[in-house]
């Protein structure tokens, strides 16, 4: 099969297309035959050499791909063969044929194309497990995503708005803002011109932002800290601008704040397994009835992927990149 190495670590160039013999699916695993695969931030950092695949996993980057079931595993009785598909991963995305555990993967609605679908698991699942389960965010509590433009910044908005609770979010440019208002943000923060902590305050006639969803980290942490509401709950899925900070911890023990954080990659499979069963019951439904949509801003060949990864790198994306065999 065809796939994209990383032949070194090191910026988008070090992406290829290379032959890898096809893979085989063990027992509960299904084989994928991929048609498109959906960039995530953390295959650039794995590109850059600073995050392995777990053990097991393929070195082949890839999260997320949707496609056709090509062959079953022994056990496999939920898929059939040509079933569509799309699939959270470990690794291994960027392929023409992809494994994937049978309980990790999700039916591709009707009215969804390969590359819209490409672009949903892992980021409703990672809204999902932080928000829902982790910060165990209740109809009518406000919530507050920053990169509210970026792939898991479109699916929070629209998931935490079919959810009943009035949502925020921060991003960098007045189209992004638009962007973020009209798939259900009540307000939007163009950050590079106003303090998401001033506005939001005031928006909350100071009682603070119930749940925050951060992706930035840096000085975003001692902001989000003053920012949450007493028994607020903060929850950090990356630090895009570093993880070594100074804060003023105070507010936490006098506001009772939870400050908390996961990954997903590398959580056991019966997790994942749970996890996928309760948003395919409780969110997928949301795809059917228009509540939650793929945002897609572009759609790659499988040969520009350093091109892809160029974009990701460069933050002028609304929604998610993807990459097609088509």
């Amino acid at each position: 099969m065809r796939a994209i190495a990383i032949s070194e670590p090191g910026g988008p160039d070090v992406l290829g297309l290379t032959e890898l013999p096809d893979p085989e699916p063990a027992a509960g695993e299904v084989l994928i035959k991929v048609h498109a695969a959906g960039i995530n931030r953390a295959d650039i950092v794995q590109r850059q050499g600073f995050y392995p695949p777990p053990p097991g996993a393929p070195d082949t980057p890839g999260l997320e791909v949707a496609g056709t079931v090509s062959a079953l595993g022994d056990g496999v009785d939920a898929w059939s063969v040509g079933d569509r598909v799309c699939a959270l991963l470990a690794g291994g995305g960027y392929a023409e044929l992809a494994i994937a555990a049978a309980a990790e993967c999700l039916p591709i609605p009707e009215a969804l194309s390969f590359e819209e679908a490409a672009g949903l698991p892992e980021t409703v699942l990672t809204v999902w497990s932080n928000v829902m389960q982790r910060a165990a965010i209740r109809p009518g509590e406000s919530f507050l995503v920053h990169g509210g433009s970026s792939g898991i910044g479109t699916s929070a908005i629209q998931m935490l708005s079919a959810y009943g609770c009035p949502v925020f979010a921060t991003a960098g440019s007045d189209e992004k803002v638009a962007v973020c208002e009209a798939l259900g943000a009540s307000r939007c923060i163009n950050y590079r011109e106003q303090d998401f902590l001033v506005e939001l305050q005031a928006a909350t006639d100071g009682r603070g932002v119930d749940v925050i969803l951060d992706m930035v980290g840096g000085d975003y942490v001692d902001r989000n800290i003053q920012l949450a509401a007493v028994n607020g709950r903060i929850v950090n899925i990356a630090y895009l601008q570093g993880s070594q900070i100074s804060a003023n911890l105070m507010p936490v023990m006098l506001k009772r704040l939870t400050l908390t954080g996961s990954t997903l990659r590398a959580r056991e499979s019966e997790f994942k397994a749970a996890l996928v069963a309760e948003v395919r019951e409780q969110a997928w439904p949301w795809l059917d009835d228009g509540r939650l949509q793929a945002v897609i801003h572009q759609v790659f060949s499988f040969a520009e992927a350093s091109d892809a990864h160029r974009v990701m790198e460069a933050s002028t994306h609304i929604g998610k990149l993807v990459l097609s065999w088509e």
